[in-house]
């Protein structure tokens, strides 16, 4: 099987071409060709030399994978679907609004940490994508060009991936890749600290934290891996670090009916952000066939910013898109596809 050239970046270019005996600056060209000019052929390559390309041709392919299938929202969300692997397949959400146009990307097939109310954890782990995987949903979609923002907030855990999210960041947001500003990309996780140290260390992305709860013993019960990475600590990790002035940390919170929105958890989200520049972005919680969660109705809600805002934290309402298909926040599932032999059961749940 050939190998993709697509995800490589310029240091992984270099002993390819030199071993093509060619010159490094050759890697370069190559890059801009994969990732400015986004081609879909070697043979596009013009500036490399016929026989530079037959050769190449030989042991690579560029590495583009179409999705296989389309699902549109009444909202115009759209979710496509990707093969990744034997048996193994992805979902993207594409999320056009009047003023940018997301797409919330997956960088693993499934997830192994085992949240009680995501689909995709429900799924279990099929498998870690690579960078080029990652990057492949941003440009194989027919929207490709309208992107405005990326959002690792799809399929699987960030830092469960770190090395291939890290590469993927790196390249799009390279001088020689998609040169995209790290302000238009936002990397989601639920608290894993050592990932989340090095993605801080190694991009200008913002991040963003999943919370749910500001209190241990119920974020545990929802969120196995707060086991193994605390609450406690990673709003350590995050008070340590210099954010300046441009790179930005945000909260998720899905809002659970009678288990995370009363004054209580409003007190205690105040008392560990406080002194911290952040937002809070409120998520209502999408009903699953089989979970035992319901929303918090819109009224406690907005009465929950409206709290949060007046003790001096940010707080919003994120938008709810794509739920008649499946697309929002926490629904994104291919579990039917994968057949349940496959599943590997979640670190989350054992790593104590």
């Amino acid at each position: 099987m050939k190998e993709p050239l697509f995800g490589k970046s310029i240091d992984e270019l270099i002993p390819i071409v030199r071993e093509a005996g060619l010159p490094a600056f050759t890697a370069r060209q190559i890059a801009e060709w994969l990732y400015k000019h986004r081609v879909g052929d070697i043979d596009d390559m013009t500036n490399l030399s016929k026989r530079a390309r037959e050769g190449f041709k030989e042991k690579y392919t560029i590495g583009h994978t179409a999705p296989i299938n389309i699902m549109e929202s009444a909202d115009g969300t759209k979710k496509y679907l990707f093969p990744s692997g034997e048996k193994k397949f992805i979902e993207s959400a594409y999320i056009p609004e009047k003023n940018r146009n997301t797409l919330c990307i997956s960088c693993q097939a499934g997830c192994r940490m085992g949240c009680s109310f995501c689909m995709t954890g429900l799924q279990g782990l099929q498998g870690n994508l690579s960078a080029g995987e990652i990057l492949n949903q941003a440009i194989s979609i027919p929207e490709a060009d309208n992107i405005t923002n990326l959002v690792y907030m799809g399929m699987g855990e960030p830092f469960d991936n770190t090395e291939n999210v890290i590469r993927s960041v790196s390249i799009l947001t390279a001088e020689w890749g998609f040169a995209m500003s790290p302000r238009r990309i936002t990397v989601s996780t639920i608290g894993i600290i050592p990932g989340m140290k090095e993605f801080l260390s190694a991009t200008g992305a913002h991040l963003a934290v999943s919370i749910h709860t500001p209190f241990s013993d119920e974020r545990r019960k929802m969120m196995p891996a707060e086991n193994k990475y605390p609450l406690e600590e990673i709003m350590k990790v995050i008070k340590d670090y210099d954010w300046g002035r441009q790179r930005r940390i945000s909260f998720e919170y899905i809002m659970f009916r009678g288990i995370n929105d009363s004054d209580r958890h409003i007190n205690e989200l105040t008392r560990i952000l406080g002194g911290l520049r952040c937002r809070i972005n409120l998520i209502r919680f999408h009903s699953v066939p089989g979970m035992p969660y319901k929303s918090s109705s819109d009224e406690t809600i907005m009465g929950f910013r409206d709290k949060l805002t007046a003790k001096g934290i940010t707080t919003t309402i994120r938008a709810s898109r794509g739920e008649d298909i499946m697309a929002a926040c926490g629904m994104l599932s291919t579990m039917k596809m994968q057949g349940a032999g496959s599943r590997e059961q979640g670190a989350g749940r054992d790593e104590r």
